[in-house]
């Protein structure tokens, strides 16, 4: 509708509708520029940043790319992997134009789930060059080894009917099935019985598979275990490394079925993502098979490169030729050769056959629930009862990105701190109504003692109404739980809490301490040579395991040393694992009070306590994120050695 001002100007009213539409526009562009620090123009421009219309929101390039070419030619399409946003050049601004008013509040179906798109114009966007991303050392992956015929072959003759012959030792695991040939994985010492082979030896049907890869100088020697996997989409590996003194060098993975990505990490933190095209055999020896972890995001949709020619090895981080592909069922099949000698590699550090053993009374990672229940009681609750007074004296000053998120709540918004400690912010934004709850008793009294409403309770039980709170925060609690199904359910209770519209902000501990060339204040507050002194050899070696007994077999049978038991980390140095013990040194108390304490021990300044953590890698917590329903990750960073994420839930659960 229009009116007019002196007979010239002509003002425009907006319908509601309209106004709202505006209004969640304002609200994206104002969280692009805080999180990050994206600038909307006021003028039309070519290009334009689409918010939600990112791969972060599993949106595809292809979904993308067929609504915004309607509105005229397409220039450049970038899209960030991981981030919730794009930018699309037009080759005009009138162009640009049309498409942001045809698409702006438009909705797309992605992964079962209504994503809206918001569009604002900016300045050209700057496309940094791009780095080629080598594979590591003695990696390599053959593209189309076997042909579609073989593969269904394969495929066919592998029967997962239950086994009643001992010729295999087939397993339903908890995130795959698996098949042994030849030796079995045995997964209560991640190692095979040497001395116990099964009968058969390896099927025939993988005989000419083996034999060209004999003939074409890919192994020395035919290999005489097996290990077959099958995934369904979602399922993953944690990462790890073949057991040394199980395995000789080489190792080969075909993939059937589908393609995927398996992660590679260096223990220095360098990190390579590979695609795994369907048919294809990874060969891993040396460094590559010896140092790197690998492991298989359990997701349902990998970032792959868009090109066309493009199907195999490093993924790179061009946002202009990324995409997103949708898994299917993949099944593996892993050639080993048992070994008979013990390991002489170059690589000590992570050799199990080179390395001193664990310390037998160190704690194994939990098998089921109510392991992972007892050890989170004696390594978390109990240890937080006994160092509450000097934990809460260490926990005055509020972060200031916690604060500014506090801070843009309405007035009267209602919050929830779930984990909250000492309460240091819930009085930080008085005009919230701000209630916090923590599993120490001894941390709820501080809270208490300070006039806060705060009141005991579990992280994953929280007994509030469903839908009651405008915001929740969770800083660095998550990482206590010390299995994916705890982590998830403890982000699936923060939501729960959640109105239609709500925020949580999450925080956890990052495995990444130094990030972008920045050392987190974790390790800047390490004294002079320390880190020299302590080594990572001397924390938590790439070696423990990452995962319980239960994952441990997967596509590359695990870890190194007999039993998969935490290691104590060495404070204040960078992390080489994520599943591990951190000391916290209690001061001011008596001696006494580690004599009862299962979870402490003596040293010459008074008694040593350890907390169980899980730190997190880069794009795991917005995996974990992106399986709860209903929610859209509105931004996530980095802030002081911790992964965060503020998450929007969209519908009632």
């Amino acid at each position: 509708m229009e009116s007019r001002v002196n007979g010239n100007v002509k003002l425009v009213k907006r319908s509601k509708e309209e106004k709202k539409l505006l209004r969640k526009q304002l609200k994206a562009s104002h969280t692009l520029l805080k999180h990050e620090a994206i600038k909307t123009a006021s003028l039309p421009t070519k290009t334009l940043v689409v918010a939600n219309g990112g791969l972060g929101n599993g949106v595809s390039r292809e979904q993308l790319q067929a609504v915004l070419k309607d509105s005229g030619c397409v220039e450049t399409l970038l899209m960030p992997p991981n981030k919730p946003y794009a930018f699309v050049t037009y080759g005009s601004v009138e162009e640009a134009r049309r498409c942001q008013v045809s698409l702006n509040g438009r909705q797309l179906q992605c992964q079962g789930q209504a994503v809206t798109l918001y569009l604002s114009f900016v300045e050209n966007v700057g496309s940094e060059s791009v780095a080629c991303t080598e594979l590591p050392p003695g990696l390599k992956v053959l593209e189309d080894f076997i042909s579609s015929e073989e593969e269904a072959g394969l495929l066919e003759a592998i029967d997962w009917a239950p086994q009643t012959d001992t010729v295999t030792a087939q397993k339903a695991l908890k995130h795959r099935r698996v098949k042994h040939y030849g030796y079995e994985f045995r997964y209560d010492n991640n190692n095979v019985d040497k001395d116990r082979p099964l009968p058969g030896g390896l099927p025939p049907f993988c005989d000419t598979v083996l034999e060209r890869c004999l003939k074409e100088n890919h192994i020395d020697v035919i290999p005489d275990q097996l290990t077959i996997n099958q995934y369904e989409p979602g399922q993953g590996i944690p990462p790890h490394v073949d057991t040394h003194s199980a395995f000789e060098d080489t190792i080969l993975s075909l993939s059937l079925g589908a393609k995927t990505v398996m992660d590679f990490r260096h223990p220095v933190g360098r990190s390579v993502a590979v695609v795994l095209p369907e048919r294809s055999l990874l060969v891993m020896k040396g460094e590559g098979r010896y140092l790197w972890t690998h492991g298989i995001t359990p997701r349902k949709f990998d970032v792959v490169p868009a090109g066309d020619g493009v199907s195999s090895g490093a993924v790179t981080s061009d946002p202009g030729d990324l995409t997103l592909s949708k898994r299917s069922t993949r099944t593996s099949f892993t050639f080993r050769r048992v070994r008979r000698t013990a390991c002489d590699c170059a690589f000590p550090s992570a050799c199990d056959s080179q390395r001193p053993p664990e310390v037998p009374s160190a704690p194994a990672l939990p098998r089921d629930d109510g392991d992972a229940s007892r050890l989170e009681a004696q390594f978390v609750h109990r240890v937080y009862e006994e160092i509450s007074s000097h934990f809460s004296s260490t926990r005055h000053s509020p972060w200031p990105r916690v604060s500014h998120f506090l801070h843009s709540l309405p007035p009267g918004a209602v919050l929830a701190d779930v984990g909250c400690g000492n309460g240091k912010y819930l009085a930080i934004n008085p005009h919230l109504w701000a209630m916090g709850c923590d599993r120490s008793h001894n941390l709820v009294q501080i809270c208490a003692q300070r006039g806060l409403q705060a009141f005991v309770s579990d992280a994953l039980d929280v007994p509030l109404r469903s839908g009651v709170c405008d915001a929740c925060i969770s800083i660095v609690v998550i990482h206590h739980f010390s299995t994916q199904e705890r982590r998830l359910a403890a982000v699936n209770e923060l939501v729960r809490l959640l109105k239609p519209g709500g925020r949580a902000l999450i925080y956890v501990w990052a495995l990444e301490q130094e990030y972008r060339k920045q050392r987190s204040k974790y390790l800047k507050e390490n004294s002079p040579g320390q880190e020299e002194r302590d080594g990572p050899s001397a924390q938590m070696t790439q070696n423990n395991p990452d995962y319980s007994q239960e994952h441990a077999g997967t596509d590359e049978p695990s870890v190194q040393q007999s039993q998969p038991k935490l290691s104590v980390h060495t404070n204040r140095t960078v992390f080489n694992s994520q599943d591990l013990l951190v000391p916290w040194h209690l001061k001011g108390v008596a001696q006494k009070a580690s004599e009862t304490s299962t979870e402490s021990k003596q040293s010459a300044s008074g008694p040593v306590f350890h907390r169980y953590y899980h730190v997190f890698r880069e794009g795991e917590l917005e995996n974990l994120c992106g399986s709860v329903k209903n929610i859209t990750i509105q931004s996530s960073y980095h802030d002081q050695g911790n992964w965060c994420v503020i998450v929007e839930k969209t519908l009632d659960l």
